[in-house]
């Protein structure tokens, strides 16, 4: 393997970027750090450039955003990250390690949400669980894969809400033909919790599940996104 490529999609994040961008640095010293910018309005991409990252324009959406930053990523390892999601020391490490066994062609890690609370450790605890025993998780507690693999399942699908969870779910329709598998490392990532929030938690908890209520009855992705809230 030659190297690991961050690829952070950011919509107005300038606030949450100089933490994420200094944990990575720390937790994977010589990575290739992308940020794919999907027309911010704040000072987003201004600090992005003086973090020392390579900064593209994309069109907004995640899904797009991510493909932009993997298709001109130099990396063998690509890593996706939330701009606000901090990578613990040692994740590079973690990740390059992992891959030395041929049959795992990537994964995540271990989630916990910001600040801590009761409650954000009982979410965190779900998650986790789902994670570990079903392999079910998305992407605020990273995707790592190889790049030979993403481009080989074509990237994610664009213009759609849960573009990560979709890309996990055809991950596991590979792992049905083949001897492969992702892996959950059991180091943590830090993710924050902003979006379910003080009054807006329960309220989004059931959301987030009529929405995946919505996905498996065949809703398209681009109308589940009009119904997600943006929280920046």
């Amino acid at each position: 393997m030659t190297g690991l490529s961050i690829i952070i999609p950011a919509l107005n994040e300038a606030d949450a970027l100089p933490e994420t961008l200094a944990a990575a640095r720390v937790g994977c010293p010589g990575a290739e750090i992308i940020v794919v910018d999907g027309g911010s309005s704040d000072t987003t991409t201004t600090v992005a450039r003086v973090a020392g990252a390579l900064v593209l324009n994309s069109e907004r959406g995640r899904g797009k955003q991510q493909n932009a930053g993997a298709f001109v990523a130099t990396g063998d390892i690509l890593l996706f990250l939330h701009a606000d999601t901090l990578l613990p020391p040692g994740a590079g490490t973690a990740i390059e390690t992992a891959l030395q066994d041929s049959t795992n062609i990537g994964g995540n890690f271990r989630l916990a949400f910001r600040p801590a609370s009761f409650l954000n450790t009982v979410f965190a605890a779900v998650y986790n669980y789902r994670s570990r025993t079903a392999r079910h998780f998305y992407g605020d507690s990273t995707l790592f894969i190889r790049r030979g693999v993403f481009r080989e399942m074509e990237g994610f699908r664009e213009g759609m809400l849960m573009e990560d969870w979709e890309f996990v779910l055809r991950l596991q329709s590979r792992f049905r033909e083949r001897q492969e598998r992702t892996i959950c490392l059991p180091m943590t990532v830090a993710t924050s919790a902003r979006r379910f929030s003080g009054h807006r938690r329960w309220r989004y908890v059931a959301l987030w599940g009529y929405l995946h209520y919505l996905y498996w009855r065949g809703v398209p992705g681009d109308k589940l996104a009009k119904l997600y809230p943006d929280v920046r």
